[in-house]
């Protein structure tokens, strides 16, 4: 009866078991590789609990993976009356064998035949959702016992196991989606350049267009007809430049790769300044102190052009004014743009760097902005190793700060 009892519980299946191999293989645990990690927690069950061998082992569907192992690599491959399959079909704890040798479970197994194991303890390895995925495992070649400090240490470490794969799991399909990202984001990058291309010489053929009709019926054409193709022409005009900055957008990261170069600070300011088309009222204040910069040249003209505009565009006082700083700090060249126009709410900050991110601010000529602009810029200066933030009172105007590390 004893043994029919036994071989009955050999052949038990869970009614989860579909389920349990589906958690085990949600892991992405390879058998072919051993882990620092957790050929650490093995030797230190070797070391609690005074035994030759320890393993981790995961239970698939017919047989039995060992991804770790501290002394004595038994390799027991078959899943069928294996010590780890009783151990996750307990349910228990712990699962103790004292002597195999005397266990009728135990007497035919190839690890007590051939490699003389007598004693085995195994602490379920369960994941949260409650699936037990494997065992830590203990063998000795002699009977023994474990006190309670050696069980619940062995309980702790079982937990543990579970965290790291946990962390595993998390860390693998984060770099997977991150692989996916970087696809669909090339992908996009390739789009935005077809459709850049494709729509552009459309753009331009309505502008040219509206400049032939107005020449060449001008003396036809009432108010209101020549008030559409206005419309037109700045309608088309302002989606070819939302289209020629979301290509920026996306080359932004070729922007940043460029070789870096020495310059000195006020050089680049002076070059960004005469780039723009600024007023006369306006007031640009440069930096009191010149310095040496070494850095991507290129990247940061970039960046200084995309904000210095912007402090541009949005002013709305009568005398404006816009304070440029440059330092040197320890790694990083700190950089700062100052404004006196409309401002920003402060709702509206902590997005501001988002793709297509706008806020309800106009600019002299009454257009709201594309979102991508600070995109851009935050994008290049992360590349560049730096951060960027910004500061801001409604109706008393901007401060954005960045940096960037020295090359």
């Amino acid at each position: 009866m004893l043994k029919e009892r036994f071989n009955k519980s050999t052949s038990l299946q869970f009614q989860d078991e579909k389920e349990r191999i589906k958690a085990v293989r949600g892991y992405h645990l390879s058998d072919d590789s051993q882990e620092q990690d957790f050929d650490n927690i093995t030797s230190l069950a070797v070391n609690i609990c005074n035994v030759p061998s320890a393993t981790i082992v995961l239970v698939e569907a017919d047989r039995n993976i060992v991804k770790s192992y501290c002394g004595t690599h038994f390799k027991e491959v078959k899943r069928e009356g294996s010590f780890s399959e009783y151990t996750i079909q307990e349910r228990a704890e712990i699962f103790i064998v004292e002597d195999a040798r005397k266990d009728i479970r135990f007497q035919e197994n190839p690890l007590v035949k051939s490699q003389d194991v007598v004693f085995y303890a195994g602490v379920p390895l369960v994941n949260p959702a409650g699936y037990a995925l494997g065992a830590l495992c203990i063998f000795d070649t002699s009977p023994r016992k474990l006190t309670k400090r050696q069980i619940k240490a062995l309980v702790s470490l079982a937990f543990q196991v579970v965290r790291l794969f946990k962390v595993r799991k998390y860390t693998k399909n984060t770099l997977a989606l991150q692989e996916e990202l970087k696809q669909r984001n090339e992908e996009l990058k390739d789009f935005a350049g077809v459709v850049s291309h494709d729509m552009k010489m459309p753009l331009a053929n309505m502008i040219i267009t509206s400049d032939l009709l107005r020449s060449k019926y001008a003396t036809e054409l009432d108010k209101e007809a020549n008030d559409y193709l206005d419309y037109i022409k700045q309608s088309a005009l302002t989606l070819s430049s939302y289209i020629t900055r979301l290509l920026e957008h996306y080359e932004s990261g070729k922007t940043a790769a460029e070789k870096e170069q020495v310059f000195d600070s006020h050089d680049l300011f002076e070059k960004v300044i005469e780039l723009l088309t600024i007023r006369d009222d306006f007031e640009i204040n440069l930096p009191d102190k010149n310095i040496e910069i070494r850095a991507n040249y290129v990247a940061l003209e970039q960046t200084l052009i995309n904000l210095i505009a912007n402090s541009i565009k949005y002013n709305d006082k009568e005398h404006a004014r816009i304070d440029l700083g440059c330092e040197e700090c320890g790694d990083y060249y700190h950089f700062k743009i100052s404004d006196n126009g409309q401002g920003i709410r402060e709702e509206e900050l902590d997005r501001i760097f988002d793709l297509f991110a706008t806020t309800n601010n106009v600019d002299r000529r009454g257009q709201k902005g594309s979102g991508i602009g600070l995109s851009t810029v935050k994008k290049i200066v992360n590349k560049l190793g730096g951060e960027i933030e910004v500061e801001s009172t409604l109706g008393q105007g901007t401060t954005f700060k960045f940096t960037i590390q020295k090359r």
